[in-house]
């Protein structure tokens, strides 16, 4: 099995975000903290092909699935 280690920046590219220290502090910023029933792929902030490919790597527990739930927790965290 070819398991992948992915970071956060990477997670970002692949959503089409920016990926740098301050573009994913200000997401952060912006969208936290997420309403704890609302499913990190239904927040009302992605598009649909970021919907789906968060949704997809859970389901999946692709290489990312790692990452995509440190970006839950960090959605879930709030304002700090």
């Amino acid at each position: 099995m070819n398991q992948s280690y992915h970071r956060f920046t990477e997670l970002f590219l692949q959503l089409g975000l920016p990926s740098d220290v301050d573009g994913i502090k200000h997401f952060l910023e912006n969208h936290s903290p997420l309403d704890p029933s609302i499913r990190l792929e239904n927040a009302p902030f992605w598009t649909q092909a970021q919907s789906t490919l968060l949704r997809d790597e859970i389901l999946q527990d692709a290489d990312w699935a790692e990452v995509v739930d440190q970006l839950n927790a960090a959605l879930r965290r709030g304002k700090q």
